[in-house]
């Protein structure tokens, strides 16, 4: 690392659980982020902020009025842009030595795979379930650690996958059926910060993934209620009967 590298994430580095190797480690990993909205924002800004050296921002759609009330990696003059492209250059604008890859298309199967199989850890910030399900079990075919959020309303959940590790459920361990939980935004509505607080979690638990430091969610679904501003954590097991596994 060179001067400004370590005066740019100095209050990083004097934590001793980071310090100067732990930084280098961030600088040197890969983070693959499954959509650029209301919870892939926040977790590509603080990724790019904290010093990620990689990161890969998938998504396929375009930068809506209606998303400006939480999605802040776009601004007012990105409206009708790619997300992808908005979010490039807001990270750019945050820390130049970030590189960020742009991918603007629904990925799937084989080209969805090679993504998950190049990356360190995967973030899952989408909207829909046939995205969360096609992400998972290419994590679990890659062996990759997933990080998952959602936000609805005025509730959140994170959760942390570890798909390297034989013990660990997966997302199909916690939901089996697709029609269970298809609901999104722009149906019920979000309260703005909400993402940010899922989001911000999320990238808390990317970076002790790839520092290897703490305890994750592994094995544990955490959610918040933001309207009373209570928390609570689940307990998940990894379901003998989930296809992934078999």
């Amino acid at each position: 690392m060179n001067d400004e590298q370590l005066l740019r994430y100095s209050r990083q580095i004097m934590l001793p659980a980071v310090d100067v190797a732990g930084q280098q480690r961030l600088l040197d990993s890969r983070v693959l982020i499954i959509g650029a909205g209301g919870l892939g924002s926040p977790v590509a800004i603080y990724l790019a902020a904290a010093g990620v050296g990689q990161l890969t921002l998938v998504d396929f759609d375009t930068v809506d009025l209606t998303n400006l009330q939480r999605q802040i990696l776009h601004g007012s003059h990105d409206i009708g842009r790619p997300k992808v492209e908005s979010a490039r250059d807001s990270l750019r604008a945050l820390n130049p030595e970030v590189r960020v890859e742009a991918i603007n298309a629904r990925l799937e199967g084989a080209a969805l795979l090679a993504e998950v199989a190049r990356a360190d850890v995967v973030v899952d910030a989408s909207d829909n379930f046939a995205t969360r399900f096609a992400v998972n079990d290419a994590c679990v075919a890659a062996r990759k650690p997933l990080v998952s959020g959602a936000a609805i309303r005025m509730e959140g959940q994170v959760a942390v996958f570890h798909n390297e590790r034989p013990e660990s459920p997966c997302y199909r361990c916690l939901y089996r059926d697709e029609q269970e939980l298809a609901q999104t935004c722009s149906e019920n509505g979000v309260l703005s910060p909400v993402v940010g607080i899922i989001g911000a979690i999320q990238a808390t638990e990317v970076l002790k993934a790839l520092l290897g430091i703490g305890e994750t969610l592994d094995g544990r679904l955490l959610l918040l209620d933001a309207l009373t501003m209570e928390w609570r954590s689940m307990k998940l097991r990894k379901d003998p009967a989930c296809s992934c596994h078999h």
